[in-house]
């Protein structure tokens, strides 16, 4: 069975407003598709340390958030390349940067 959830835009909105409540800053980077569009949300705390989530359906339950890309910061060009590829493969993509202290609690709460 299908699980109903929100759409991708409303999901977007959500997330910046819950991080601009909690004193962080959110970005849409990317625009993907209002209904339906993948998410990856680029998680950074000052600046530094980003990690790249992706909602991944499962098995036992609804769709969780899983990190796919904690890399180190000297790493950016790595990270850049595989987000240009990712946005070339699938042009409903959105890409969302969130600039705040423990971005994966905050987006599990919300999504």
């Amino acid at each position: 069975m299908i699980e109903p959830r929100l759409s991708a835009e409303m999901t977007v909105q959500s997330l910046l407003r819950k991080v601009s409540q909690e004193g962080g800053f959110g970005v849409v980077l990317r625009k993907g598709d209002r209904i339906s569009g993948s998410i990856l949300i680029l998680c950074l705390e000052k600046g530094r340390d980003p990690r790249l989530l992706e909602r991944m359906p499962s098995l036992e339950g609804p769709s969780t958030w899983h990190v796919i890309w904690p890399q180190d910061t000297d790493k950016k060009q790595d990270l850049d390349n595989y987000l240009e590829r990712r946005t070339g493969f699938d042009p409903d993509i959105w890409l969302i940067e969130l600039d705040i202290p423990d971005g994966e609690r905050l987006i599990a709460e919300i999504a």
